[in-house]
């Protein structure tokens, strides 16, 4: 009798255990365990062999092929790429699909995955791109209904609804090879060789490995979808994102028109490069201008508010921060951030405390990066302690300023990098004072880049407490 080899698979973050538990001990994940088996008791749990694949028993071992062994000064051979003529799906990529690439497509359902793909899809096939469309969620007829709303009637896009592996790899041989494969999506998908119900991480990873094995054999660029969990992450993140080229996520609150495509991991190209799209009745239209999208709503004169130069990717992005403080009457004060970092948060609110002389400890803070997008760099340390001094002493900021730089915990404004990307975007936008960190002055190109841009007016700022200046009753 076969040996039955048990195990508990985490749904959240890909994790194999011998043994059920009610938290997850590598992601703290309550009740995500979920029993999986494996008939034959092999070392890799719901590994499928290379015997299985070719049809062959598994007793019987080919002779192993010798490898061949090259310099690594020799010639490389360049990626071939197939714009999409999607100008900001291009930018994501790094200029184009790349021929044979396997690309991960993550993000909250509805966010707009299929929409954008679909657009995809249409773009290729104007070029004679033979693409399918292979659809695990939705029926034939759902995808034309939804194809025809957005105006995408391309006879050589093929479509067909299955969740099969095998059936998908098995039509995709009878026909004609594709250039491109669309999978809607992987969590849908499962393999006649495991027990596991589809959606859990063992048929994921089966599922993609197999996809992601035929596709490079053949040349052929797969894009896949694929769910994400309640934290935000791709489902199995540590089993799918090494086996892609590219890892994209599609960020966005589904009560805002805009989305954005930001690229989390790319072979052939920048990551964190992102793209800007806004949602409209008939699809995602590109957005080619994001930093007036983010500063529509911009006034000048407002008290609590201060406009941050960021770079994400490539792209210099202007981003208003908004900050609110108003007294508390609770024994500890209410701190919320949206699109920030909220222990960072706490980091400048102490330096300025100890530094700038603020006291907010015994206020509520509330700081929303506007429009909805996710800000990492520490370059905007100053433009939220300008954001915070601003709302707590009610005094704007000089008109059409911007500020950038890190802080540091001794209250000292250090360097940044790209700044004459962040300025030029600035001086373009109409912007005409910027706050920049002082040590960026010691950079050998500063006096060049300074006189390029003889309409701003920069202002050096080498410690928190020169700020005050700029918050003086008029």
């Amino acid at each position: 009798m076969a040996n039955k080899k048990i195990a508990y698979s985490c749904q959240s973050c890909g994790a194999i255990h011998f043994k059920w538990a009610g938290k997850c001990p590598d992601c703290g994940a309550w009740n995500s365990l979920v029993e999986e088996f494996e008939e034959g008791g092999s070392s890799h749990f719901t590994r499928i062999s290379e015997e299985k694949r070719a049809g062959k028993e598994s007793g019987k071992n080919s002779a192993a092929k010798k490898i061949e062994l090259v310099k690594l000064s020799g010639e490389a051979q360049e990626f071939s790429r197939i714009k999409t003529n999607i100008g900001e799906l291009d930018r994501v990529l790094g200029g184009g699909l790349v021929q044979g690439s396997v690309v991960l497509i993550g993000g909250d359902p509805g966010i707009g995955k299929s929409t954008l793909l679909l657009q995809t899809a249409e773009s290729l096939a104007k070029q004679k791109v033979k693409i399918i469309y292979i659809s695990g969620e939705e029926s034939v007829d759902q995808v034309r209904l939804r194809a025809k709303r957005m105006g995408v009637l391309q006879d050589s896009i093929e479509i067909a609804a299955t969740t099969n592996v095998a059936e998908i790899v098995n039509s995709i041989k009878a026909e004609k090879i594709p250039t491109i494969v669309i999978i809607d999506s992987i969590q849908t998908m499962f393999l006649d060789e495991l027990s596991s119900a589809p959606g859990t991480v063992s048929q994921v990873r089966a599922a993609a490995g197999e996809l992601t094995i035929f596709a490079k054999k053949n040349n052929i660029t797969l894009l896949i979808v694929s769910h994400v969990t309640k934290d935000g992450q791709i489902a199995g993140p540590k089993v799918l994102e090494h086996m892609v080229d590219t890892v994209l996520y599609f960020e966005g609150e589904k009560d805002l028109h805009f989305r954005i495509l930001r690229a989390q991991k790319n072979r052939f190209g920048a990551a964190s490069e992102i793209g800007v799209f806004e949602m409209n009745e008939v699809g995602l239209s590109e957005v080619s201008n994001p930093s007036e999208l983010f500063l529509t709503s911009y006034e000048n004169e407002t008290s609590g508010a201060c406009v941050f130069a960021g770079i994400e990717g490539t792209r210099p992005i202007l981003v208003e921060i908004q900050s609110l403080v108003s007294p508390s009457f609770m024994p500890t004060p209410r701190r919320a951030v949206v699109g920030w970092d909220i222990n960072r948060l706490a980091m400048i609110i102490a330096v300025l405390n100890n530094r700038f002389g603020l006291n907010l400890f015994d206020k509520e803070v509330y700081l929303n990066v506007v429009g909805g997008l996710k800000i990492e760099e520490t370059s905007a340390d100053l433009a939220v302690a300008c954001a915070l001094i601003s709302a707590a002493r009610d005094i704007a900021l000089p008109s059409s300023t911007i500020a950038i730089g890190e802080i540091g915990l001794s209250g000292e404004i250090r360097m940044i990098s790209n700044l004459e990307g962040r300025l030029k975007e600035a001086a373009k936008l109409g912007f005409r004072n910027c706050l920049i960190p002082k040590a960026n002055e010691k950079n050998k190109n500063f006096a060049a880049l300074k006189k390029s841009l003889p309409e701003l007016n920069l202002q050096l700022i080498s410690h928190v407490r020169d700020l005050a200046k700029f918050f003086k009753k008029s």
